[in-house]
């Protein structure tokens, strides 16, 4: 498995690591590769760009690796119109609300009013949950067990008889 580190125009926070987390370039960067037809898809979250390289992904597909996105609900709108029922979508979410409040606030990465968007964002993402394939919980302190769900569904999709074919 091939996970796709997203490009973003946001600024590194100091744990984070270049290539790694995402690839951090400056606003018109970005553009240049949009402008390029670099991105698989991109979005504006947060008043900051993302996108998904698709060099990477061809790259990774050509050595046979399975590919994984983390996207938004827009990100996951704009992949399925383009890649139809090619991919398949999982949807994360914590096991309710106050626990996503409480891992948000303990990131200590948000001011109050991005926190509060935050929250409201997240309201209206639980609502799309009926356009993805699954859904997974996790569950405070038990990520192994939802690492185990989402590697399942992968073991399962594997094993269809009329594979999914992805073309990007």
């Amino acid at each position: 498995m091939h996970f796709v580190v997203t490009a973003t125009s946001r600024e590194k926070r100091p744990d984070e690591v270049h290539g790694k987390d995402y690839y951090f370039v400056t606003k018109e960067e970005f553009l240049s590769m949009v402008e390029r037809d670099e991105l698989l898809e991109y979005a504006l979250v947060y008043g900051q760009y993302k996108g998904i390289p698709k060099q990477q992904i061809r790259e990774f597909m050509a050595k046979g690796f399975d590919i994984v996105l983390r996207v938004d609900i827009q990100g996951a709108a704009t992949l399925r119109s383009i890649l139809g029922n090619s991919a398949i979508f999982i949807f994360l979410v914590a096991e309710n609300e106050a626990a996503l409040v409480k891992r948000l606030i303990s990131r200590k990465t948000e001011t109050a009013e991005m926190l509060l968007v935050r929250i409201a964002t997240a309201r209206e993402e639980v609502k799309h949950m009926k356009d993805f394939d699954y859904v997974v919980v996790n569950a405070e302190g038990r990520l192994e067990n939802a690492v185990e769900l989402v590697g399942c569904i992968i073991d399962a999709e594997r094993a269809r008889v009329q594979q999914r074919k992805v073309l990007i």
